[in-house]
């Protein structure tokens, strides 16, 4: 199976960009066949991420309220982002942020939202502020694609653990 193409039926996700002189953001939002369990399984397994998650080279740490996470990705060879675990409700979302207000500040959201029909809503969203943002802006990666790769990534994983 092609590691970039989508289930059958599938519609991609489309990610969504906004820019401000001193706030940047990124969005997505994807419909999983799978419950929201099977997701945030996914989402909390630091070790396994590189295995599912085309977007990111390793996880090491723990993915709990507090931790301090080394994350490294393809898109930024060479660096090593270490983000704090923020906030945790567990099966429902999550919040990971690096960085010092107002100088230069990364906050991701993760959110899960269980439809009724047995599927869940992933919602994902990166916001970047502060005043150095207008310096940096130009050094960051177009995050678009990343968060459609990840959200497919999530999707196929997710939907192959729950067949």
């Amino acid at each position: 199976m092609n590691p970039n193409r989508e289930p059958a039926g599938a519609e991609r996700a489309k990610a969504t960009q906004t820019r401000g002189t001193f706030r940047m953001a990124c969005s997505i939002r994807a419909t999983v066949r799978a419950p929201a369990d099977a997701l945030w399984a996914l989402l909390t397994d630091a070790a396994a991420f590189p295995r599912w998650n085309s977007t990111v080279s390793r996880v090491e740490g723990v993915i709990a309220e507090g931790e301090r996470l080394a994350v490294t990705v393809p898109a930024a060879a060479g660096r090593v982002f270490r983000p704090r675990v923020s906030r945790v409700e567990a099966g429902r979302s999550m919040i990971w942020s690096d960085g010092f207000a107002p100088m230069f500040r990364g906050v991701r959201t993760f959110t899960l939202t269980p439809n009724a029909d047995g599927s869940t809503e992933f919602a994902m969203e990166e916001v970047f502020s502060g005043l150095m943002l207008p310096m940096i802006r130009g050094s960051l990666p177009d995050f678009g694609p990343v968060f459609e790769a990840y959200a497919a990534d999530l999707r196929r994983a997710a939907e192959g653990a729950a067949a």
